[in-house]
Formats: structure tokens, sequence, C-alpha cells
């Protein structure tokens, strides 16, 4: 059993020997000072609430009718102003529905608070009778209404909280979808560059360097390989983004950064004032162009959420080139229980996302030794011949 449900156990357990403790404890006492005991008696409850919101419903109802029908005195016989104040201990009640109400489904927020007013209704009419009887009753009904209305307020709230936060992943989804479709497009322009080239070379050398021919065919035939293969794989799983939504600028005509520029990128990381520590390991070799970019922008958008977030002046960045699959991880020994901001940002969200179309596997979170851990594993596809240089 954990501690925090061994708290909640001893505070149910403390709240039933505060009620005792009203009932038989202070049976002349005032009902306005039993309803404030009340009040203050369902603050142990706070433990259960959060675990067993009905359990605690109910061992209010049962706390406060006790308060209000058994102090074992006669001064409760009569139908006197002190009385007429024990009403007051369902307050207790009332805010409990309201908790419910603003954290349960709403069929199930119509059934305790029905049951609660069925509850009071009866010891009302049982125990208060010509003007105190509707004056608890109405206050009685007053009192439901007023923590139902905030409970509800509370969960639409929330609920508004909740679908903004899912518009705005939705949108930093879209954005970053948008951003791969520039640099997809920049990629494949880059590679119809290196075939419209080599045709030219091959078109003119034809008849009197067969041999050169033959290697710029082979490049036009390697880089068409290479292009399509990456083309298939992310358009396969990219699906449309909404036009309305592009951004107006252009990508910028310069080649995509890789892995070769890791290096830079740290240099660069340094000067911001996390020094970066580069491992590399496995065979090194030159992978499709979509997933070289998309291993680096994973890597620089780890690097920057450490920047931003981790408080730390080091962080480790490994690649390992395996033979089915390339593994990129950024680890850093800051403040990982805040998971580097992600609660804040997108960052994390166009990782998986990049991942998600490469149809790898992604994993972001605090270390048990402390710092955070940014890991993708990135599928490699059959490899293909690099393209031949034309001398």
């Amino acid at each position: 059993m954990t501690r925090s449900k061994v708290m909640a156990w001893v505070g149910g357990a403390l709240y039933f020997v505060m009620v005792a403790l009203l009932v038989w404890g202070a049976p002349r006492a005032s009902g306005t000072v039993h309803a404030v005991g009340s009040l203050l008696a369902v603050s142990l409850l706070v433990g259960v609430l959060r675990r067993m919101p009905l359990l605690a419903l109910a061992m209010t109802l049962l706390g406060a009718t006790a308060v209000v029908v058994g102090p074992p005195s006669a001064a409760y016989a009569s139908l006197s102003v002190s009385y007429q104040g024990q009403f007051l201990s369902y307050l207790a009640v009332d805010l409990v529905l309201g908790f419910i109400v603003a954290t349960r489904t709403r069929r199930a927020s119509i059934v305790v608070v029905g049951v609660s007013l069925t509850v009071q209704a009866l010891v009302i009419g049982g125990f208060a009778h010509g003007d105190n009887l509707i004056v608890n009753g109405v206050i009685a009904l007053l009192a439901t209404a007023a923590s139902c209305t905030v409970g509800l307020l509370s969960r639409e709230r929330r609920e508004h909280a909740v679908a903004l936060r899912s518009q705005e992943v939705a949108e930093a989804v879209t954005a970053e979808r948008l951003r791969i479709a520039r640099e997809l497009h920049d990629m494949v322009a880059h590679s119809i560059g290196i075939i419209a080239i080599q045709a030219g070379v091959g078109s003119r050398v034809i008849q009197t360097q067969p041999a050169e021919a033959r290697e710029a065919l082979r490049a036009i035939e390697t880089t068409s390989r290479q292009t399509l293969s990456g083309l298939r794989r992310t358009l396969v799983a990219l699906r449309q983004a909404d036009p309305g939504t592009a951004a107006s600028g252009h990508a910028p005509l310069e080649p995509s950064p890789g892995l070769a520029d890791i290096e830079r990128l740290a240099a660069a990381t340094a000067d911001a004032g996390v020094r970066v520590d580069v491992r590399r390991s496995g065979e090194q070799r030159p992978l499709p162009a979509d997933i070289d970019l998309s291993a680096y922008r994973i890597v620089q958008e780890a690097l920057t959420n450490v920047i931003r977030h981790a408080g730390t002046g080091r962080c480790r960045v490994a690649i390992d080139y395996g033979n089915d699959e390339l593994t990129v991880e950024v680890v850093d020994d800051g403040r990982g229980a805040t998971e580097n901001g992600s609660s804040h940002g997108f960052g994390i969200v166009g990782m998986r996302e990049r991942v998600g179309l490469l149809h790898g596997h992604l994993s972001a979170g605090p270390r048990p030794e402390g710092g955070f851990r940014v890991m993708a594993r990135l599928p490699l596809p059959e490899p293909v011949e690099a393209p031949a240089e034309v001398r």
C-alpha cells in the first residue's frame, strides 16, 4: 500500500473521530459551531476525495447527517435557532459535490446530486417544522445549486483548456509537416538538378566517351532511386495538410543539413553555453536524404530544449549507425522532472511527427538518475549505391 493511500485512509478515520467529537463531545454547542466543525473536518477527506470521490461523498453525507440528528440532548428537542443552524453541516457535503461535478462524468454527477438532495430533504423534513422547514429547505437547495454551478464552471474551463491544447498540438503537427514538405521539395529539386546535369553530360559524351556516359547514366539511376525511395517513405505516411495554414515564405535555396553537420551544430550550442560531446559508432556511411535530415532535426530540437529548459552546461549526443536502423540519442543531466519544458512547447511533438513519418520510434522523458533523454530509432532501407561523380 502506497504512502498516499495510507494517508487517505488515516484522514478518513480521523474524519469520523472528529464527527464523533462533535456529536458526543459537544452536544450542547450551537448548530453553527457544529456546522463549522463539519466544514473543518471534511478537509481530512482530501486524500479519499482525490482517490475515491464517491466514497468521500458517502462518508461526508454520513458524517453531516450524524451531526444533524445525533446529539443526544434535550436542547435539540425544541425547534430553536441553534437547531436550525445545525443543517448548515451539509455545506461540507456541497463542497464534495462541487468537486465531483467538476471531475466526474455528467451521469455520475446527476446521480450523486440526486442522492445528496434526497438525503438532505429527508433529514430536513424529519427534523424541521414550520418556518424552519421552508428556510432550511431553501438554503439546502441554493447551497447545492451554487456548488454544482462552481463545479460545472470548473469542468468547462478544464475542457476548454484541453481543447485549446489539442488545437495547439494539431497546429504544431501541421506546421511541422509543412516544414517537412518544404524540405522534401528542396531534396527533390536538388536530386532533379543532379539528374539533369548528369543527363546533359551523358548526351554530350555518349558517342566519344562511352565509359563516361555509362557513369553518368549510373549516377542518374542511383540518384533517381534514392529520391523515389525517400518520396515513397514520406508521402505514404504524410497526410495532406490544410493549404490555408501554409506559410507564405519559401524554403531557403541551400543544401539541407544532415548528420555531417552535427559538429557545427555542437559548436553553435557550445557558444550558447552548453558543451556537447558528440559520439559516433557503427559503420558511418551516406544515408538517404530524408533520414539524414530528420536525424539532424531531431538532434537540433533536442539541443534547443537543453539550452532553454535543462539548466545544465553539458550534454551528450550519440549517433549509432546500425545495420538496420539509425539511432540518435541526446542525454543531459539537467532538470529532467520538467521534461525539458515539453509541457509548454511542441518540440517533442515535432520530433514524434518526423519519426512517425519514417516508421521509427521516439522515446523522450526524464531519466531515473536525473536529467532528460531523447532517443530516436529510424529504420534504414536497403542500401543503395551512391552516385558516381563525373570526371
